[in-house]
């Protein structure tokens, strides 16, 4: 049902609106917030995966 959901002319409209919407000033700023929160998420989830184990061999010895 949704495997041609999303065709070129789709993104091309959802470009346009967002141009209309935000102006072609705020768009980069935008993409720069957006790109930093993946990066903190990313480096967050990392951590929270390194420490995983770590937690996990303590609880074990009790």
């Amino acid at each position: 049902m949704l495997r041609n959901a999303l065709e070129p002319w789709h993104v091309a409209i959802i470009v346009l609106v967002c141009l209309m919407v935000f102006g072609s000033k705020k768009l980069p700023e935008m993409a720069r917030g957006l790109g930093r929160s993946a990066r903190i998420l990313k480096s967050e989830a990392r951590a929270l995966r390194e420490d995983e184990p770590a937690a996990g061999a303590g609880s074990a010895d009790r």
